[in-house]
């Protein structure tokens, strides 16, 4: 058998309809990582879909609970020769809050709906569709090396990620030696535009806090009290226009962009993003103005408030809120103190004034990334461009958060991240889709790598 052969068969995969059969019935269950009576549908997911699904690829599987308070996790191995390099693939099998309300009418989040090359529900993209693809893509594989991988596969699926992949860190580090490997490839996130296969390297760390301003346990009437009272929106307000100014530069000197390594800025430089459907349109002026678009996204440190509330926000009345609060987060790049977060920002408020605003720290997920050089990411980088003849992009890392610190900093290994959606595919937000032709030649892509990955000197195939 031969590499066109595989890739052949995940082509016929998609074409027949079973990759659409295998969507439908997985999106189907919702496991939705943020409503803690989805535990049994996360159990059922991994049970009914994920562990038949190992077995087909000749890994044996098991369930684990997670050692956090997280979601059950599943581990599957498949060793075929001590001296072969053994591949980790990941993904996650939770999604975040459906929310069918707020869906386009006819869409269902819990039902695959096929228009055109849209392929809607919770999951398509985020995560079930992309790690469907990369189980199929071995599966074609195997049967055509006749049984064969040609390098020993670790299947991990957590059910948590959508909520900061609560005990995996740990759970890694218990069973640090059952995912010994040389390398991780897995699939998440978007790539930078639809038709442009595209690899990253790691994830800008995540870290929120939220601020609050507590002045009084009730609000008084602003005609009788208006000028007397401190007002804690307005303070809020001030605060935050502190931290980051109003054209989104970060002014908090320890939460600014660490330099950018001459890789990074290479690599980048032949990267544009947005412009594709469904993007919004780009604010030019915002951000670090010394910074390319490229660079501001993934490159750089921003600060985003995520909710700003006080008194009551649909029904305001003519009274003095008695408290305020405002959800942000912080996208950071390696290099930055993030375990001083919370020290950088008191401290600033307090030189500023504003010792009344408290500041509560919340969830951290950690900076990481392979380096472009690594011999790994060259090999890939061939493969796709063998499959598709142009060259894939290549990202340094996501803008977004995942536990890729987790395979690097715990398990110490290399990390390829092969995304299978698009920037525009409504991920988190109602009317979630994948696009069909995307993954159709995704399938094509992660076979063509599986089966170099298992080429060695000597084979003479092709």
């Amino acid at each position: 058998m031969t590499r066109s052969r595989a890739i052949a068969y995940a082509t016929e995969y998609f074409d027949s309809g079973a990759f659409l059969a295998d969507l439908t019935r997985r999106v189907a269950f919702p496991t939705e990582s943020g409503l803690p009576e989805r535990r049994l549908d996360m159990h059922a997911y991994l049970g009914q879909e994920i562990v038949p699904a190992a077995s087909r690829l000749g890994a044996t599987a098991r369930i684990a609970d997670n050692p956090g308070d997280g979601g059950p996790l599943l581990i599957a191995r498949r060793h075929e020769a001590d001296d072969l390099p053994t591949v980790l693939t990941y993904g996650h099998a939770d999604v975040v809050t459906a929310e069918p309300q707020r869906w386009r009418p006819g869409l269902d989040p819990w039902r695959v709906t096929v228009e055109q090359d849209r392929w809607y529900g919770r999951g398509t993209a985020d995560n079930k569709g992309q790690h469907t693809i990369n189980l199929a893509a071995l599966e074609q594989v195997l049967r055509a090396r006749g049984g064969h991988l040609g390098f020993n596969l670790v299947i991990l699926i957590e059910t948590s990620e959508e909520t900061g992949s609560a005990g995996l860190s740990e759970f890694c580090a218990r069973h640090r030696d059952e995912l010994a490997a040389d390398l991780l490839i897995a699939s998440d996130g978007p790539r930078v535009a639809a038709g442009r296969p595209t690899v990253f390297l790691g994830a800008r760390g995540s870290a929120g806090f939220t601020l609050r301003v507590a002045l009084r346990r009730r609000s008084y009437h602003s005609g009788n009290w208006g000028g007397l009272l401190r007002n804690p929106a307005t303070v809020l307000a001030s605060a935050i226009a502190c931290l980051a100014d109003g054209r989104g530069r970060i002014l908090v000197p320890a939460l600014r962009t660490p330099p950018i390594p001459a890789a990074v800025r290479d690599a980048l430089a032949v990267i544009q993003v947005g412009g594709g459907p469904g993007d919004p349109g780009i604010d030019e002026d915002w951000g670090e103005p010394e910074l390319t678009a490229a660079e501001r996204v993934i490159a750089g440190n921003t600060l985003e408030v995520l909710s700003l509330a006080a008194g009551n926000p649909d029904t305001p009345v003519n009274a003095i809120p008695g408290d305020a609060h405002a959800h942000c987060n912080l996208r950071f790049q390696p290099g930055t103190d993030i375990a001083g977060l919370t020290t950088a920002i008191r401290a600033h408020l307090d030189d500023r004034g504003f010792g009344m605003v408290t500041v509560e720290p919340g969830g951290v997920m950690h900076a990481s990334r392979t380096g472009p050089g690594n011999p790994w990411v060259q090999f890939a980088l061939a493969s796709l461009e063998r499959t598709e003849g142009s060259p894939p992009a290549l990202l340094p890392n996501l803008g977004g958060g995942l536990p890729n610190d987790v395979f690097t900093d715990q398990l110490g290994l290399p990390t390829i991240w092969i995304p299978h959606s698009y920037p525009g595919c409504a991920q988190h937000a109602p009317d979630e889709h994948l696009l069909a032709p995307l993954a159709r030649q995704a399938l094509r892509l992660m076979a063509g790598l599986f089966w170099d990955l298992g080429e060695h000197p000597g084979t003479g195939q092709s």
